[in-house]
């Protein structure tokens, strides 16, 4: 048997001291982040390392110990017209702390005037106020209450404070995250001082974030062992393409020279552009394609992508409903879009539809609802494709067919409302919380999203796309 990626196995791989905290030890954060301190340490740019703080009680502190932190990115893909397949050992990952074990070693990061650097990824739901996180009784249950509590207990040691950069897919990430902190600066009345360091002392910056990371290479584990000559079970496939926009002080391109060390990452003022563009027209055909396909049994992007019927509503999708819809010039977009379209046909990459399927009714809002909203608004219908996409999501969180993974929150309200079918699009649709607005004040939209689940019902996913690609959906009442 092969042996274990170590540190015994490999005792000449570089360390490095600690200059970043980083919340979230799952694929995305080890093979977007890290791979990029990994770019720079090679290149003698950042010397430094991450540690980790394990956002929730489970994760991955047991298997990441157990390699020494240490573990593989597999780059697959088409990269300027040239085939990518890296194999790399990254090592910019020192250690892991789970603050639901070890809350004083979590705590005990603030006294490191090393650590500079926060990051994040504690998905779409991660940036969110819980009013029952106290000061005194750690762990807090989110991410914004552990972090306003090691920002005070560095604030109490009188030390200059971090460039904060959170990695969530939501709009603003940044100023939503230090809004939170602030209440939480005040419910726990810590005091005018404290505030008045958040603001002098620490810099938010608002980030995108672009990198396909389908993860763990299941099916090709055995093949990757016999080839790497070591077992690996946190090895994580990503696609070559990598975009990072900072919206934050131009000097945070010299602080993290991440463009310096030739990745592909913008500091902006005005992050806002870069934003739009990837998250309506990348992150919502991915969102508008999980649901239909897999209520079709489809299981990955690239399944979807060699369909005649699902690749064909992906493109229509792009063209007639989302590129018209955003304010960036139309070869601009359409440019955009056909690299888009690229990525997702990588047949180096099996990006599961059920990995992106996580956390759905948060992604909807974000990715693709305000395209709809738009399309109302000046076309005065409904975009036919995003709200068959629509029904389909909802037709998906009935606990019979899709098993979907979200806030317990979430799902005991569908699992409430699908309780009463007759009442059920009503129900869920003036969810302000989920949606942020009523959404029974769309025009024609109840009407339209019941007309379609009993289609999507009655014929499945594939016959309703096929009939809304010829044209308007039709269903007999």
């Amino acid at each position: 048997m092969t042996q274990r990626l170590s540190r015994t196995a490999y005792p000449d791989l570089p360390r490095y001291p600690e200059k970043m905290i980083q919340f979230g030890e799952g694929n995305f954060m080890r093979a977007f982040v890290d791979w990029q301190l990994q770019q720079m340490n090679k290149q003698g740019l950042f010397q430094g390392s991450a540690v980790l703080i394990q956002p929730l009680e489970n994760g991955l502190g047991g298997m990441l110990a157990e390699q020494d932190y240490l573990y593989t990115v597999l780059l697959n893909g088409i990269h300027d017209r040239k085939t990518v397949n890296d194999r790399e050992i990254v090592t910019s990952v020192s250690r892991l702390i789970n603050p639901y074990t070890d809350y004083e070693a979590f705590l005990a990061l603030a006294e490191d005037d090393r650590l500079e650097f926060i990051t994040s990824n504690t998905t779409e739901a991660g940036i969110a106020y819980r009013p029952e996180d106290t000061l005194d009784g750690g762990p807090q249950v989110s991410f914004p209450g552990k972090l306003t509590a090691l920002l005070y207990r560095r604030f109490q040691l009188g030390k200059k404070g971090f460039v904060l950069i959170p990695c969530e897919l939501i709009d603003r990430n940044g100023e939503k995250l230090k809004e939170i902190v602030h209440k939480y600066a005040e419910d726990w009345n810590l005091g005018e001082d404290f505030i008045r360091w958040l603001e002098q002392e620490n810099t938010f910056c608002c980030s995108l974030v672009d990198r396909i990371v389908p993860g763990y290479p299941r099916d090709k584990a055995a093949e990757l062992e016999q080839e790497l000559g070591y077992r690996d079970s946190l090895m994580v496939t990503a696609e070559p393409f990598l975009f990072w926009v900072i919206e934050g002080p131009a000097w945070l391109a010299d602080r993290l020279p991440l463009a310096a060390a030739g990745l592909n990452v913008v500091v902006t003022e005005d992050m806002t552009p870069y934003r739009e563009r990837k998250v309506h027209l990348l992150n919502g055909p991915h969102t508008a394609m999980v649901s239909l396909g897999l209520l079709a049994g489809l299981e990955t992007v690239e399944d979807v992508m060699n369909d005649e019927v699902f690749s064909a509503f992906v493109d229509r999708l792009l063209q007639d409903e989302l590129i018209p819809m955003l304010d960036l010039p139309r070869p601009e977009l359409e440019s955009y879009a056909e690299s888009v379209l690229e990525r997702f046909k990588n047949p180096f990459i099996r990006h599961e539809l059920t990995s992106i399927y996580l956390n759905s009714i948060s992604k909807f809002k974000t990715r693709l609802l305000p395209v709809l909203l738009r399309y109302v608004r000046e076309r005065g219908e409904l975009p036919p494709l995003m709200t068959l996409a629509f029904a389909a999501l909802l037709l998906g969180y009935r606990a019979d067919r899709l098993k979907p993974q979200d806030s317990p929150e979430v799902l005991d309200a569908f699992r409430e409302a699908w309780s009463r079918p007759d009442e059920f699009i009503t129900a869920i649709l003036r969810k302000s919380e989920f949606w942020g607005q009523d959404l029974t004040a769309v025009p024609g939209l109840e009407a339209k999203l019941s007309s379609m689940l009993k289609l999507l019902e009655a014929s499945g996913s594939r016959a309703a796309l096929e009939q809304s690609l010829g044209g308007e959906i039709v269903c007999s009442e």
